[in-house]
């Protein structure tokens, strides 16, 4: 069955606010809409349930069963142990506390290796152990085509490497790297992999547990969610870490690296993002059991309407003049996120694309590595744009339309 995207915006308030009608969205690599199941948790949590949660009075014990539930309900999704599941202000900052217990794990001379195709909230953390002796070696992407080639990580393996971390997909790139295949690679080597997961996750959530990571990472404000982050750290790696919380909370595995107090609305909300899933999955008729089976369901209805999106906008914009489009120039390689390389600096095309009533951005977009590394000024920026599933056909000969203006 197709994706029914009248079914879908009806489920994002957004679409229906008078003074976005007539914009279309492409900055959704940013933050996506919100969908209404999150929006009404969180009102419901705000009105009635804003109190320390987990005492025996019904404000409190019900705040602590919401923010159970989310945890259990995206844990199921994600296709992992309901305690493997974290929530943190947001993935740069969980990154960089699971980067201080790997800096208490590791030895000096020990390696980790790390690209420059990511965010960099997914490298910077992991760069800073070199100065505690860590051993630094650095993925390095193809300088045309910013694809990481998993023949070159075999190269960089040796019983030193501990830990491999790399994107699902970059969000400059956009091309989806094989992530069963490679954690496969560097587990034969005896390490660990941790994967960013912020530009695919919006895409439709990954069953972690089948890809098969050790850590998988995504933001939540970019999966029609509050704005939390979500870190996933299977049992084997998180009870070997060292604590990063407080003491007592040691034996607790989804606290062990939250150190700071979570924020008790915003979890709880989390669960409207599970409710989302399964509104999209009953309306098109998908399995009726088996969180993980229903989210694939979802995840491909999304995949689908994307792709089939996504080739329309490609073919407009490959063969430009004065333009370079940044990775694969086949939808089913990529996730919707379209950056450019242009002749002139990006964030006034982004300021002159506005007036056709286009909503996207230039700049690095915290990818100065990967710019860099295909020869792109991270000054002049790239112009990008991104959609979702929830994206119409209308959107995107919108964005077509105005592109043949501007460019």
């Amino acid at each position: 069955m197709a994706l029914d995207t009248d079914f879908v915006r009806a489920q994002f308030p957004a679409f229906a606010e008078p003074s976005l009608q007539g914009q279309a969205f492409f900055e959704n690599a940013g933050g996506s809409y919100t969908c209404r199941q999150v929006i009404d948790r969180l009102t419901r949590f705000y009105t009635q349930r804003k109190v320390q949660p987990y005492a025996s009075y019904d404000a409190s014990r019900l705040g602590g069963e919401e923010m159970d539930e989310a945890r259990v309900r995206m844990a199921a999704l994600l296709g992992v142990e309901k305690d493997e599941l974290s929530f943190g202000p947001s993935t740069t900052q969980n990154t960089y506390v699971l980067a201080q217990a790997v800096r208490k794990w590791m030895q000096p001379g020990e390696a980790i290796v790390v690209t420059d195709q990511d965010h960099e909230a997914n490298s910077g953390p992991w760069r800073r152990l070199a100065e505690d002796g860590i051993e630094i070696r650095e993925w390095r992407i193809d300088p045309e085509t910013g694809h990481l080639d998993p023949e070159q990580l075999e190269n960089l393996l040796d019983e030193k490497v501990r830990l491999v971390c790399f994107p699902h997909c970059s969000n400059v790139v956009a091309e989806i790297n094989p992530v069963t295949e490679i954690t496969a690679i560097a587990h034969a080597a005896g390490a660990f992999v941790c994967v960013d997961g912020v530009s695919y996750a919006p895409h439709g959530f990954p069953d972690v547990g089948a890809l098969g990571p050790d850590i998988y990472l995504f933001s939540s404000y970019k999966t029609y969610g509050p704005h939390q982050g979500c870190m996933v750290i299977r049992r084997a790696l998180g009870e070997l870490l060292p604590n990063q919380g407080h003491y007592f909370n040691g034996d607790t595995l989804y606290k062990r690296f939250t150190p700071a107090g979570p924020d008790h609305a915003q979890i709880a909300a989390c669960a409207g993002m599970a409710d989302y899933v399964d509104a999209l999955c009953d309306h098109h008729g998908g399995p009726v059991e088996g969180a993980a089976a229903r989210g694939a369901f979802v995840h491909d209805l999304m995949r689908e309407q994307e792709v089939a999106l996504l080739q329309p906008l490609l073919d407009a914009v490959k063969d430009r003049n004065s333009v370079r489009l940044l990775g694969p120039d086949r939808a089913e390689l990529r996730a919707p996120t379209v950056a450019l390389s242009l002749d002139r600096p990006a964030q006034p095309v982004a300021a002159e694309l506005a007036q056709h009533g286009i909503m996207a951005d230039g700049g690095d977009f915290y990818a100065v590595r990967p710019l860099a590394g295909m020869g792109v000024d991270p000054a002049r920026g790239v112009f990008r744009m991104s959609f979702t599933h929830y994206t119409s056909k209308a959107e995107i000969d919108q964005l077509i339309e105005a592109l043949d203006h501007v460019l």
